[in-house]
């Protein structure tokens, strides 16, 4: 089927700034929304950061501002830009697909904000 690899994580000061990318391989069906999620140690998963096919955008009010999604469709690719980062970003970051027949995760790739 679809699979999603991450990559680009890694450790940043605050004030710092990281850029996730996402690749989807294999079967690619209409990718109709690509988005990051992001879970921190003894926290729910939530959602960060989502893109339409047509180029629309949706934010969790945490990073507004300070993160930019970006999708190429001819490439199958979403990244999150991640400016402005603080420790409260450290977290697990996950890539997620909506497809016209399933819903797929990537494995995760660990963002740390640490002085």
């Amino acid at each position: 089927q679809v699979t999603l690899v991450e990559s680009g994580g890694g450790l940043a000061q605050p004030g710092g700034s990281l850029r996730l990318s996402c690749t989807a391989s294999g079967t690619i069906f209409n990718l109709y929304i690509m988005g990051w999620y992001r879970q921190a140690p003894g926290k729910q998963r939530e959602m960060v950061a989502a893109i339409t096919s047509g180029g629309s955008t949706n934010y969790a009010d945490s990073v507004k501002g300070r993160f930019t999604i970006s999708r190429d469709n001819a490439k199958n690719t979403v990244d999150l830009q991640m400016n402005s980062l603080k420790p409260e970003d450290t977290a697990v970051y996950y890539c997620k697909v909506w497809t016209s027949v399933i819903n797929c995760w990537g494995q995760g790739t660990q963002v740390t904000v640490s002085s």
